[in-house]
């Protein structure tokens, strides 16, 4: 769901970029949630959902909700690795920036930048590209782009193309399911703070002749 909500962020940028989605690498079923290329360079961007949920950064270090996650290593290791294939492919050299996005966070403060990997919200990260000032060519970028669509550049052994339609029908279906579970959730705790309400509203009155008996018998 994250990585949708950026695609339709991504979608907003101008002609000159080029932006591909779930692109396969390796061997295995591992992916890079996004590729971006143009004028302000070629950056990998890493999606985490991580909505109402309070993350923290420190240097190399990210928290959710007081836990300690590697999403900043792992985003450095995307870009490591899409630099190397797209270096390959292109034959010559590709530097590729890892930006780590954070979709729906209930806060971000971040008390010292990673010196290797950008870390924004969903919020933030078309403000962050267009302002990139341009580092490639016209021609730079044709030929980095030319590579990257290309499914060998990424996996060894690319799989054939999916059906689109249903592939979006079940990303909606997710997202309806996903909804309805939110609303049960608050639900269940609204219906939680009702009845301790009640309650309260019942044990302080006869809490409070108890004690008030107590004190007459004295």
């Amino acid at each position: 769901m994250g990585e949708i909500a950026v695609g339709r962020i991504l979608a907003r940028l101008g002609p000159e970029w080029t932006v591909l989605h779930a692109v396969p690498v390796g061997a295995g079923a591992s992916d890079i949630d996004h590729v971006l290329i143009g004028p302000g360079g070629v950056f990998t961007l890493n999606t985490k959902n991580h909505s109402g949920q309070s993350v923290w950064v420190a240097g190399r270090t990210l928290m959710v909700a007081g836990k300690k996650q590697r999403h900043i290593a792992n985003s450095v290791h995307e870009a490591v690795r899409a630099a190397k294939f797209l270096t390959t492919a292109a034959g010559e050299v590709v530097p590729v920036t890892g930006v780590l996005v954070i979709v729906d966070a209930k806060s971000l403060p971040v008390r010292e930048k990673p010196a290797d990997v950008v870390v924004v919200t969903d919020r933030q990260l078309l403000r962050w590209l267009n302002r990139r000032r341009r580092v490639l060519t016209p021609e730079q970028i044709a030929g980095i782009t030319a590579a990257a669509i290309l499914p060998t550049t990424w996996h060894r052994n690319p799989a054939p193309d999916g059906d689109i339609t249903t592939l979006q029908q079940g990303f909606e279906n997710l997202r309806k399911l996903v909804g309805r579970a939110r609303r049960r959730r608050a639900a269940w705790a609204l219906a939680l703070v009702v009845v301790l309400v009640i309650v309260l509203a019942n044990v302080v009155p006869m809490l409070a002749g108890v004690a008030l008996q107590s004190l007459m018998h004295r």
